[in-house]
């Protein structure tokens, strides 16, 4: 149990700092529904920030709901 709740921690943490790092084109204006940015595709070091972010997100939910299952 002490591991699942080390692994929830941990990779709530990375899931939290890998959020941050993401980049947003959203600037004051887009707030207000005025963006006049295009769609742009995911390339390179952001792809991989996005993709490693998935994958720490899904490890987190997965360890809660083993917490949850194992507790009972």
């Amino acid at each position: 149990m002490q591991t699942l709740e080390t692994i929830t921690i941990v990779s709530a943490v990375i899931t939290v700092l890998l959020i941050l790092l993401q980049q947003r084109g959203a600037s004051l204006g887009a707030g207000f529904g005025a963006s006049g940015e295009l769609y742009t595709t995911r390339r390179g070091v952001e792809k991989r920030i996005f993709e490693t972010t998935v994958v720490t997100a899904t490890i987190f939910i997965l360890s809660i709901l083993a917490m949850i299952f194992l507790a009972k």
